[in-house]
Formats: structure tokens, C-alpha cells, sequence
């Protein structure tokens, strides 16, 4: 006999729908799985006779052969464990084939019958509506994940007798329902807040001008002068996540598998801080079947790299294209896929080897080259694509001990919001909702100067040697200054105070 069910598979960001045809025919005992399966996929057969025999159900002695379709795509994942059951169960007729129309299977199998978690289940839910699928029968774990689709009903299920009893009209399973506007806001908190930062002025200046702007940053300090508590309190001043961007958030994680059960929206910015041994795949991406790295996990957040100098050189270049386009195009000999990775890059880095370079108590124990060595561990190319370089220095006992608290995220945030809402009126449908994302002919549009700011940067041009990439972050970030002043010109304050913003360039040894 022969039945059709409809299972999903994911390639990059894009789900599709697979025909997962099931034959049953006379022959020797055989199960073979034709469609370009991976491994995962192959080693399904072992599992899903296990799973339907300790179900209480019987494997049919005889020629069984499951085909995806389309053939020409690979099939990759545990998602197939599902639908091929319930073909398999289908073709013996323990489950009626017109009750099969309309509906999407997904789901890894135990071998006690009991159905797991997957990932990617969000984005194959939205495809199933865009494709008119009224049904879909997802692991238990992953239900409230795919009931943030509206329009389609979601049925939690835990085992696959579960799955043929419903089915049959035995049983009645409740499609989930779910108050999504409360789970959003619900979900919309910081556990930290800037009110715990004591001293460093003008680090918390440097972040909410990035914040303000948009723009990416990079703090150098020696260890121990909180560069990481300030990072991780980056995302709590800059604007809510909208609830299609906590969408657009929730499905890059969805595809990585990093949901659970507790938390299947992301409804805050996404903060991501990768140790610097990670590879260049877990950093940007990649796979045979190609799968988000920490730069797509950071998408419409922040991506904090901490000890920058001490990741892989090749990781760091691979940033680049990133940081320009904000998404990443991965490509393999089967597929080529393209995730978003639009983030704020937050770098922190010892100003030397020992880390103790101009430290005010303790004293470096680094040669003059070795200094040297280690700033120029980063490529002039990166620098240039990072508008601020601020120093961090160690924080005085007095401040540290001091019992007044430092200002709030939402006091620094409110005047974040009102330079941002300067330039979504400045830049209207243009396509940009921030500074650091104008190009080279918005720049020289929006952000003329003076002759006395034009003094000012000739001159950090001859002493700096400045890049023309440069020299246009400084504009930017000028902007952005003027901009959180509600100023309209840019004035050769803000330009001076933008030029102070590039210790990199000014060379700290």
C-alpha cells in the first residue's frame, strides 16, 4: 500500500515541505530510505522499528521503502522520525490516509515510542500556514514554539500511539492556544541594570553613544575594570525588540535548537559572549548542512568578544563581511544559505599580554614590541569597522566603596529612544533606522560640517593616518553626538569628542 504524509525540513532560515511517500510491497524483510538522506536520517530506520514495536504496534515483514521528496535536496535532521512512523502505521491501515491530509508531522522518536524535541520547529510552523496546512503534530517540548503561528492548530504530542489514537478518533488532544501579547511582555526583562556600575563615566558615555547610534565598540583596560559587567549590560539600553523582530529572533534560535521549553520567545536583545577558542563554523556559521553560528544567535542584539586579540584570525575576518551586510552567506557543494546576523559588535581587550599596560597601581611587564605584537593581533580592516575604541581604566577603591548607586538603564535608555526617534524621522522609509547604517552618500547627506570641524579632522587624518572607512565612522558617531544633544548641526565639539573615540588609531603605546 501506498500513503503520502507531509513532514518539513530546513535549509539556512527557509523551511520546505517534504512528501514523505511510504510503499509497502511483497518482498524480502527490507526498509530502505531513498531522497538524499544524511546519516541522521539513515540511522531512523533502527529507531523507528523500535519505537512502533514497543508502541504495541506490528513492523511489516515485507518491502518497505520511503521516499523524500523532493529527491534532489538533501534531507537532514531527526524531524522524519514522525512522519515515517505514522506513513509506515498508515500503509498497514491503523491510521486512515484521508486523515493525513492537512497536517504536518514533526518529531525525533525514542525507542520506547516516546516523541522528542527537534529544532527548527518554529519556522516550519509559519511555512506550514503559508502553505495551508490547518494541522500540525509537534513534540510536546516544542508546542508553544510553534503555537506563537497564528491560524494553524498545534497539537502537543508525547508518544506516537498518542498520534494514531487521536488520529482514530479515540482519544482527543486540545491544539494549544496560547495568550501570546502576555507571554511577550512577560518575557520582556533584564536581570542586570547600570545602576550597578560604579565609576567609569566615560565608558558609560562611549556605550550610549553606541547604543544611541547603533554603532559597534570596543573597550581596552586592564583586567578587572569591568569591561564585561558594562557589556552585559549593553541590551538594556537600547530599544525593545518589536514583536516581528523577537519573531524574526525566536526563529534563528528555533533553527539552532537553542529553545526550551521555558522560554520559547525571545522577547529581550539577544546577548551572545562566545569564548575566544571557538572555531570559525561556531562563529559565523557553517556545517555540511549549513546552521547559524554565534553572529546569527546575536542577530538585532549584541555580540560581545571578549580578550579579542586572543581569538583565531580567520574567525575574526570572517566577521567583516558580517559587520557590513548584516548577514552571512555560507555556502557547500549541496546548498547555500544565507543567515541574518545584524548585531551590535561590543569587544573588550587588555591594552597588552600581562594586561596591565598604563594601569594605574600595578606595573607592565611587557616589552614596548611586545605591546605592539599583541594590539596587532587585530587587522587594521576590523578596527576601521568598529566606530569607538574607548579605554577602560581600573576603578578607584572610593568609587567602588561609594554607596550611591550609578544612573539606571532606563534613565540612559530614554535618551537612547530620543536619538533614535531623530533618526527614524531623519532617515523615514530610506530603509535604516540608525547611524551606523548609512552608507557613504547618506553620510555625506546627513552629516555635513563646518570649516572648523574640517580643521579637526584634517588634522587627525595627518597625525592618526586616518582610512577614508575611518574617517566616515567619525562622522557618524559626530552624528549620533549631536543627535542624543538634539542638535541639528554637527559642530566641532561633537567632532573632537568623535575623534577622541578612536584610541586604536591614536596608538596606545
Amino acid at each position: 500500500m501506498f500513503v503520502k504524509v507531509t513532514g518539513m525540513s530546513i535549509v539556512g532560515m527557509e523551511s520546505y515541505p517534504v512528501s514523505v511517500e511510504v510503499d509497502i510491497s511483497q518482498g524480502l524483510p527490507q526498509f530502505s530510505t531513498v531522497g538524499l538522506p544524511d546519516a541522521s536520517v539513515k540511522e531512523s530506520r533502527d529507531r523507528i522499528k523500535a519505537a512502533i514495536k514497543n508502541s504495541g504496534y506490528s513492523f511489516p515483514r515485507s518491502h518497505v521503502t520511503v521516499n523524500l521528496a523532493p529527491a534532489d535536496v538533501k534531507k537532514e535532521g531527526t524531524g522524519f522520525d514522525l512522519p515515517i512512523a505514522v506513513g509506515i502505521l498508515a500503509a498497514q491501515e491503523l491510521i486512515r490516509e484521508e486523515d493525513l491530509q492537512s497536517c504536518l508531522f514533526i518529531g525525533e522518536l525514542s525507542l520506547d515510542g516516546s516523541i522528542k524535541s527537534v529544532g527548527g520547529v518554529l519556522p516550519a510552523a509559519f511555512k506550514a500556514r503559508e502553505i495551508g496546512i490547518k494541522a500540525v503534530f509537534v513534540p510536546e517540548d516544542n508546542a508553544t514554539e510553534a503555537a506563537m503561528v497564528e491560524g494553524i492548530n498545534v497539537f502537543p504530542v508525547k508518544t506516537l500511539p498518542a498520534v494514531v489514537e487521536f488520529l482514530a478518533g479515540r482519544i482527543a488532544i486540545e491544539p494549544l492556544v496560547l495568550n501570546i501579547d502576555k507571554i511577550f511582555q512577560e518575557q520582556r526583562r533584564y536581570e542586570v541594570d547600570f545602576n550597578e556600575i560604579k565609576g567609569q563615566k566615560q565608558a558609560l558615555r562611549a556605550l550610549e553613544i553606541a547604543a544611541a547610534g547603533g554603532h559597534n565598540i570596543i573597550m581596552i583596560g586592564p583586567p578587572g575594570s569591568g569591561k564585561s559587567m558594562l557589556a552585559k549590560r549593553m541590551p538594556t539600553i537600547l530599544p525593545e525588540l518589536s514583536f516581528s523582530e523577537a519573531i524574526e529572533v525566536t526563529k534563528v534560535f528555533s533553527v539552532a535548537g537553542c529553545l526550551n521549553g521555558r522560554k520559547t520567545l525571545i522577547a529581550t536583545r539577544p546577548f551572545r559572549s562566545p569564548h575566544h577558542t571557538i572555531s570559525d563554523a561556531g562563529l559565523v556559521g557553517g556545517g555540511q548542512i549549513p546552521r547559524p553560528g554565534e553572529i546569527s544567535l546575536a542577530h538585532l542584539g549584541v555580540l560581545f568578544l571578549d580578550e579579542l586579540p586572543e581569538f583565531k584570525r580567520n574567525a575574526l575576518e570572517a566577521l567583516r563581511q558580517p559587520l557590513e551586510e548584516g548577514a552571512i552567506t555560507i555556502t557547500r557543494s549541496s546548498v547555500t544559505a544565507t543567515f541574518p546576523a545584524r548585531f551590535m559588535l561590543v569587544a573588550a581587550m587588555n591594552p597588552c599580554p600581562c594586561g596591565y599596560y598604563g594601569d594605574r597601581v600595578r606595573a607592565c611587564r611587557c616589552s614596548s614590541q611586545q605591546i605592539r605584537q599583541y594590539q596587532g593581533k587585530i587587522s587594521g580592516p576590523l578596527l576601521d569597522r568598529i566606530d569607538l575604541h574607548i579605554e577602560v581604566p581600573s576603578v578607584k577603591y572610593r568609587a567602588l566603596s561609594a554607596k550611591e548607586t550609578g544612573e539606571s538603564s532606563a534613565a540612559i535608555k530614554e535618551r537612547v529612544l530620543k536619538a533614535r526617534t531623530i533618526q527614524e524621522k531623519r532617515f523615514g522609509r530610506k530603509g535604516i533606522i540608525c547611524n551606523a547604517r548609512m552608507s557613504e552618500k547618506q553620510t555625506r547627506e546627513f552629516c555635513p560640517i563646518d570649516e572648523e570641524s574640517h580643521r579637526l579632522m584634517e588634522m587627525a587624518i595627518e597625525k592618526l593616518g586616518l582610512s577614508a572607512r575611518a574617517m566616515n565612522r567619525i562622522l557618524k558617531v559626530g552624528r549620533t553626538i549631536a543627535d542624543l544633544e538634539s542638535e541639528n548641526r554637527i559642530t566641532a565639539t561633537h567632532i573632537a569628542e568623535a575623534i577622541q573615540y578612536r584610541s586604536l588609531d591614536r596608538g596606545i603605546v
